[in-house]
């Protein structure tokens, strides 16, 4: 079967994680999408761990840009040479859609901007994602996912009361930026079917944090309230046995009566610590109350519902081997989406340019040049 997005072109110059995981949806889903890289400056996703045999130094061992790249190809183009901007060029002239997290200029000063992709391309996309967007007062400003969580109250908003503000786990604004870039593409491209004019899409990574958390600001209390909740009680997680843990959140009086009738009387962590929490979930989970055994990475990868649910994909990749992969979250009737191992390094560099018209002789004089690595 077909992709739902069989078809669309995209040449993906963005690198990390704000980009690609808005390209790794549009790949999964049928998208040619080309990523531009280079071994002069590599991608630091291809720089993050784990690393397949713990070997750093190959580009094509991190598993974080494998589940971050999937479905993707690679061409190598060194952006810092004209000639390697020449043929970038001519992947744009290819594509419906350009993506790019660099920073606030670079594409302008190499000649890809959003004036001189239309030259190129009349009616091309071009998706920016940045820390604080292209333009308004902050557009300068240089960072990363985790300095979105500062500005946007979140860094603030976590830990336990009396606290000091704490950074969330991860780059969370390089999660939640991607689902609006492609949301944003996606309209970008019903726009330009409709009318024929390009649009360039503009993502800030700040303003898309606080779109997830801006409800909790108008309540937010003045001691940080770490698991509780205003309306629920008990809501939190609770220790079990062997180091496990179990959160509940009891919504209504049933619940809470359902609760005392599986754990007794005694204060919640005291009742929950030497349950099982697995089978502890069970039990509450029949009664009617909201639990959920906490799980740790390798429980998420071997929960049985979510590989029911066909939720991760194995793939082989030729660098770290047998891998399972993200799916997308959610499922289509007639267009299924086709989860593929992301691209070595510079893998699809003879198809991709000669695709764009570049001949084999061609490739290898700018190779030996350094114009395409």
């Amino acid at each position: 079967m077909m992709g739902a997005l069989d078809g669309l072109k995209v040449a993906d110059f963005s690198w990390v994680g704000a980009g690609p995981r808005a390209t790794k949806d549009l790949a999964d889903n049928g998208a040619t999408v080309v990523k531009i890289e280079s071994a002069r400056r590599l991608d630091l996703g291809r720089r993050s761990p784990p690393f397949a045999g713990g070997d750093g130094r190959n580009p094509d061992a991190s598993v974080f840009f494998a589940q971050t790249n999937t479905s993707k190809r690679s061409v190598t183009i060194n952006l810092s040479d004209p000639r390697g901007v020449d043929v970038a060029k001519r992947l744009v002239a290819w594509a419906d859609v350009v993506v790019e997290n660099f920073g606030p200029g670079y594409m302008d000063r190499i000649g890809l901007g959003w004036d001189s992709l239309q030259d190129i391309r009349p009616g091309i996309i071009l998706a920016s994602v940045s820390v604080a967007g292209r333009t308004g007062p902050m557009a300068g400003f240089r960072g990363y996912g985790n300095s979105a969580a500062a500005w946007s109250g979140h860094c603030d908003m976590t830990g336990w009361p009396g606290s000091e503000p704490h950074m969330p786990p991860f780059a969370y604004g390089d999660v939640v930026a991607p689902m609006m870039l492609t949301v944003a593409i996606l309209s970008a491209l019903e726009h330009r079917d409709r009318t024929g004019a390009g649009v360039w899409v503009d993502v800030s990574q700040i303003e898309a944090m606080v779109q997830v958390a801006g409800d909790l600001f108008a309540e937010m209390p003045a001691e940080k309230p770490a698991n509780d909740d205003p309306d629920m009680t008990p809501h939190g997680v609770f220790p079990c046995r062997d180091s496990q843990w179990i959160a509940i959140a009891c919504e209504n009086d049933a619940q809470r009566a359902a609760l005392e009738e599986i754990l007794g009387n005694a204060a919640v962590a005291e009742a929950t610590a030497g349950r099982d929490a697995s089978a502890l979930e069970t039990d509450l989970v029949a009664a009617g109350i909201p639990a959920a055994a906490v799980l740790d990475g390798k429980g998420v990868s071997e929960h049985p519902a979510l590989n029911a649910a066909g939720h991760f994909v194995r793939v082989e990749h030729p660098v770290i081997g047998p891998a399972k992969m993200p799916a997308p979250p959610y499922t289509f009737s007639d267009t299924p989406g086709d989860v593929r191992p992301s691209p070595c390094l510079g893998a699809d560099n003879a198809a991709v340019f000669e695709k764009i018209g570049l001949t084999e002789a061609e490739v290898a004089e700018l190779v030996a040049e350094g114009a395409l690595a």
